[in-house]
């Protein structure tokens, strides 16, 4: 894999401080919550007091995430749990539920869950193009829905999603992806329109390549992480913690007058072209599926 001179260094030591924090006796729900980005997030949203409540498919993993957490903080409000899928809506709501309930206010709500796949439009199986719509769209509309209601009830707050780069520059080899998170952004900014008379902001964030689990098998393939590197300013592949530190600057009052952004965090490459998938779509689907004139069946 190329390396780069634009090394991001050790990030600040953060201060278990949960007690006296912002967000001191508010809940906090971060979907995704697990692992990646929003256990990042989770992370200093627990440094900074709220009572997070975490939700992810597996409850193992989100069990050994709110450990974590309580080790790191131990100041803070203990993290619940909530297992569950965010595209089934009685699980969100039951989530926005346990989040709310412990405290009697829910103040965030981070939309972080999420998936992804390679594949040529034309080839695509259908089942795997509404999996990823079901995970990605779907499943944000359902948070924003439930936890929308539950922060405006509670006096206001703030919804950050998890959108992508992707949401704004072509990913070829990756349009199912691409197109959710589109959605993603065009939900954030009518979600702020219709909200934010009722005191909720809601922005998204949108990374580019950032090194979590699940974008483990494509860091491996070296064209790939190139074709990143190459168009990104600041040449190097991101941190969730890095992510998450714009995540919880949105969720803040520090950002008390912005709402209906979708803010890059990648560093710079939203300016140049998006990364090129190819090589991983010919693994998956064949050389021909990457050249032009392919007309193979699905």
């Amino acid at each position: 894999m190329t390396t780069t001179p634009h090394d991001a260094g050790p990030l600040p030591e953060l201060a278990a401080d949960a007690d006296a924090g912002p967000f001191a006796g508010s809940g906090a729900l971060i979907t995704g919550g697990g692992s990646g980005i929003g256990f990042a997030a989770a992370r200093l949203l627990a440094r900074d007091g709220a009572q997070v409540t975490l939700m992810g498919r597996t409850a193992d993993k989100l069990r050994a995430a709110a450990a974590e957490l309580a080790a790191e903080f131990p100041t803070a409000p203990p993290a619940t749990i909530a297992p569950g899928s965010v595209d089934d809506e009685d699980a969100v709501a039951e989530a926005v539920r346990i989040a709310t309930g412990t405290t009697g206010r829910l103040a965030v709500a981070v939309a972080s869950a999420g998936t992804g796949g390679v594949a040529p439009i034309v080839s695509q199986p259908l089942d795997e193009f509404q999996s990823i719509l079901s995970t990605n769209l779907t499943g944000t509309f359902l948070t924003i829905k439930h936890a929308g209601r539950a922060i405006v009830a509670g006096g206001g707050g703030s919804i950050v999603a998890v959108s992508s780069l992707a949401a704004c520059t072509v990913h070829a080899w990756m349009s199912a992806y691409a197109a959710t998170k589109a959605g993603i952004d065009a939900l954030v900014r009518n979600a702020a329109d219709e909200l934010g008379p009722s005191g909720v902001r809601v922005n998204s964030v949108q990374p580019s390549l950032v090194d979590t689990e699940l974008v483990a098998w494509p860091m491996a393939d070296e064209p790939l992480v190139e074709s990143y590197l190459v168009n990104m300013p600041v040449a190097r592949i991101g941190q969730p913690d890095e992510v998450a530190r714009v995540i919880r600057f949105l969720a803040g009052d520090e950002s008390a007058w912005v709402t209906g952004n979708c803010l890059p965090v990648d560093g710079g490459h939203h300016l140049r072209r998006g990364p090129d998938y190819g090589s991983i779509a010919a693994l998956l689907y064949g050389d021909d599926a990457v050249l032009p004139g392919f007309t193979g069946a699905p």
